[in-house]
């Protein structure tokens, strides 16, 4: 006997239709609040994206072989780097919060001698 593969009829429901549930994400989707830096590092991605857009902007003149622009576009260009460092500035404080809070919850209840006496 050869075996058949078993096929649906066409509009019927799927076995696990009854029992479906949501997708699963790769990872967990909380509604967390903001933490500490954070906003600081989303303003230094935007700025650090019109500085890079500026920059090509002002490599384009280079490459076309037209008169270069006026030096205001070159001062925009340098808005990739205060981009960068407002972004680490952003990193640098949720670190900083992190640490806090980690010395905060694991301090101990009695202070101790370091030499153990």
């Amino acid at each position: 006997m050869i075996p058949v593969p078993v096929t649906r009829r066409p509009g019927a429901a799927s076995p696990r239709a009854a029992h479906s549930r949501p997708p699963n994400y790769p990872v967990p989707v909380t509604s967390e609040t903001s933490h500490a830096g954070d906003l600081l590092v989303r303003i230094g991605a935007v700025v650090f994206f019109v500085g890079a857009v500026a920059t090509l902007v002002t490599l384009l003149p280079l490459f076309l072989g037209s008169d270069p622009l006026p030096t205001a576009a070159y001062l925009v260009s340098m808005l990739m780097g205060v981009g960068f460092a407002i972004a680490g500035a952003g990193v640098l404080r949720s670190i900083a919060v992190q640490r806090r809070r980690a010395r905060s919850s694991s301090s101990p209840s009695s202070p101790s001698s370091p030499s153990g006496r």
